[in-house]
């Protein structure tokens, strides 16, 4: 039989951040963001319809997030609204538990709920009305349907974002609405199993694993992560989802492709920051820009002094705040007559050891913490000249990939994206965009950050000049139409023609 000239594709995702407006009525209101899915999920949609390729794209129907209250509408409304959610290229997946929720996530046992509803009617409907030839999945909410794609017969992709699972059992999975007995035999337990029936009730199916099982293709969101994971590195890794990931690699069907920043990350035309700017004016924006920052967060308004920006959550298992807390008087101290600021624009448990560095040293003029905010993290990429990214282990990472758009160089750790993303700086030579440490230690950090120092004194034309061809380089590296080629080549590779 001859292949379809126009393959179609499923892109199956429990986030996206905006559709394209050409895709339905309904696309201008869909934005579901919890992490980089969202974003790398949303790029990758426009990327396809642009093309002129067929996409459709799976989603929950979060009603209160996509601002539509279907009990305020008349019957006539109600009947045009299903019709355009059935004729169009988005497939909303309808449960009660979706309609009224604020966030994608829950902090508990919830999430598993909201998976199994959201891939029952993939599996249920979405998949029979779509009639793919292709579908790709992303992450453990979507581990079931790789398995149930292969046993219809369709290729799948099933994209690694974070390395976090859930398990539950056959019967759970019967349970919510899904007749896994179709497809048992394509899931991961965590023992062999002797039949269906012998299975059903005690041997825990991984959903992370069972997706990577599955699926004809995989792909984590960094080369280098992909590599570490294979490597044997990085003891979190479940010994289920490392071995099914080796298992793909050594086969030849693993891939690593870097997410990118959202689209709107960009300084000429951010409306969240109060002096837009470009590579070529860079330097006095940016400038005012800092002293907008440092009025807001409380620290001395001093357009010269070097400013440190941690845009991280503060979570000491993975980001390494701990590290800078260890150094934060020490390198505040050795730099104070340079002014040398740090400014924590961030979440998490580790905001105290923050407050009590600032209180005990009396730090309240250089030393900043302040709770998470969508713009003021991004007037700390635009205000500061470096940003911190020390963390154990990075999938991807995005703001080392920000930071440099708006002209602030990364300090990262050696590993997974940020290895991919990072190159230490050679501002003679004109290489690099930033400053890497290897040894995961406050040591190798204080490190960076004094090489940082050096560069922030070197004469202004050399500063401005590295600065200018930096952010001109981001801007066309770390992009969402790069990430979306790479995609877009591995879905020919996997349906052996092209897409359009």
């Amino acid at each position: 039989m001859a292949k379809k000239k126009n393959p179609r594709i499923l892109i199956v995702t429990p986030e996206i951040t905006y559709l394209p407006d050409g895709m339905g009525n309904l696309a201008g209101r869909m934005s579901a963001k919890a992490g980089g899915m969202a974003d790398v999920s949303a790029s990758l949609v426009q990327a396809l319809f642009e093309l002129g390729a067929d996409v459709h794209v799976a989603l929950p129907h979060y009603r209160r997030m996509f601002h539509v209250e279907t009990a305020q509408l008349v019957a006539e409304e109600l009947r045009k609204y299903k019709a355009h959610l059935s004729d169009e290229r988005i497939h909303l997946a309808e449960d009660r538990c979706f309609y009224y929720r604020d966030t994608v996530y829950d902090r508990g046992e919830g999430n598993l709920k909201l998976a199994l509803a959201f891939q029952r009617e993939v599996i249920n409907n979405i998949i029979q009305h779509v009639q793919p030839d292709l579908i790709h999945c992303n992450d453990w909410m979507t581990g079931l349907i790789p398995a149930a794609a292969r046993r219809e017969g369709i290729p799948s992709l099933f994209t690694v974002h974070n390395i976090h699972t859930h398990k539950l059992t056959l019967s759970q999975v019967e349970d919510a609405g899904i007749d896994a007995a179709e497809f048992w035999q394509n899931l991961y337990y965590g023992y062999p199993p002797y039949n269906y029936f012998e299975s059903r009730d005690k041997n825990q199916i991984d959903l992370q694993a069972s997706g990577c099982f599955a699926a004809h293709f995989i792909n984590t969101v960094s080369p280098t992560f992909l590599q570490e994971i294979v490597n044997g590195w990085h003891s979190f890794v479940p010994d289920s989802i490392r071995n099914e990931i080796r298992s793909k690699f050594y086969a030849g069907c693993a891939a690593g492709i870097l997410n990118a920043p959202d689209q709107s990350d960009n300084p000429a035309t951010d409306d969240k920051i109060p002096f837009k700017y470009g590579p070529d004016d860079h330097r006095e924006m940016k400038r005012k820009n800092k002293l907008a920052l440092q009025h807001a967060l409380g620290l001395e308004e001093n357009a010269d002094a070097p400013l440190f920006f941690w845009p991280s959550r503060l979570d000491p298992v993975q980001k390494g705040p701990q590290l800078l807390t260890d150094i934060t008087y020490r390198f505040l101290d050795k730099y104070s007559a340079q002014g040398a600021q740090i400014a924590v624009i961030a979440n998490g448990p580790f905001q105290q050891p923050f407050w009590d560095i600032q209180s005990f040293h009396g730090l309240h003029r250089r030393l900043a913490v302040a709770n998470f905010d969508g713009r003021l993290s991004q007037l700390g990429f635009a205000a500061s000249d470096f940003t911190l990214m020390p963390s154990l282990f990075e999938p991807c990472g995005l703001p080392q990939m920000q930071a440099p758009i708006y002209g602030s160089l990364a300090i990262a750790h050696n590993t997974g994206g940020l290895h991919d993303t990072v190159e230490m700086l050679d501002a003679d030579n004109s290489r690099g965009n930033g400053f890497v440490f290897d040894t995961y230690d406050s040591n190798g950090l204080f490190w960076a950050m004094d090489q940082a120092m050096a560069f922030y004194q070197r004469e202004s034309s050399v500063r401005q000049r590295e600065i200018s061809r930096i952010m001109r380089d981001s801007l066309n590296r770390f992009n969402h139409q790069s990430c979306a080629k790479e995609y877009i080549a591995l879905y020919e590779r996997m349906l052996d023609r092209p897409l359009v």
